[in-house]
C-alpha cells in the first residue's frame, strides 16, 4: 500500500480548515479535486468529520443550572445512602454465613447419628425448638445459648468496626 500525497493536498487541507471549500477557493482547485482521487477522499473525510465536531458541540450544551444542582444532589444523596447500608450488607453477609455454616453442622451432626429425620418430625412444635436443638446437635442448652450469645456479640462488634471505617 503506498501513500501518494497530491500537490495540490496543502492548499485544500488549508482551504477545509478555513472553511472556504468550495465557494472561497479557485476554480482551478475545485477542477482538480473533482479529477484527483486522493483530494477527493480528503474533502469527503474533512467534511464527515467536521459535521461530527459541529453536530457533537451542538449537543454538549450543558442543561439548566436547577437540572444540574439536581442530579448533584441526587449522586450526593445516592453516595450517602451506598455509605450507610454498606455495614448493613457487610452483616447480612455475615449472618447469611453463619446460618450456613450452622446449617452445615446440623446436617453433618444428623449424618453421624443417623439420618432419622422422619423420626423427629413429629416432635417439631414450637414449645420443643430448645430441645429439639440441644438433643438432635448434641449441645447442651448452655452451649447452645453462650455460642448464639458469642454469635450475635461478634456480629455487633463487625458491624460497628466496619461502620467506623467506612
Amino acid at each position: 500500500m503506498t501513500f501518494r500525497t497530491c500537490s495540490c493536498e496543502e492548499e485544500l487541507t488549508r482551504a477545509l480548515k478555513d472553511g472556504h471549500w468550495p465557494e472561497g477557493c479557485t476554480p482551478e482547485l475545485r477542477a482538480h479535486v473533482a479529477g484527483c482521487a486522493s483530494c477527493v477522499d480528503l474533502v469527503l473525510v474533512t467534511q464527515t468529520m467536521q459535521g461530527a465536531r459541529a453536530e457533537s458541540r451542538h449537543e454538549a450544551v450543558p442543561g439548566a443550572a436547577n437540572l444540574l444542582w439536581w442530579k448533584a444532589q441526587l449522586r450526593q444523596r445516592n453516595a450517602a445512602t451506598e455509605r450507610v447500608s454498606r455495614p448493613i450488607t457487610i452483616a447480612e453477609i455475615f449472618a447469611f454465613c453463619m446460618m450456613l455454616l450452622v446449617a452445615v453442622i446440623f446436617v453433618a451432626s444428623q449424618y453421624r447419628h443417623g439420618l432419622r429425620w422422619a423420626e423427629w418430625l413429629p416432635e417439631l412444635a414450637p414449645w420443643r425448638a430448645l430441645h429439639f436443638l440441644s438433643a438432635a446437635t448434641g449441645w447442651g442448652s448452655l452451649l447452645l445459648i453462650s455460642g448464639l450469645g458469642m454469635l450475635a456479640l461478634l456480629s455487633g462488634i463487625l458491624v460497628y468496626l466496619v461502620a467506623e471505617k467506612s
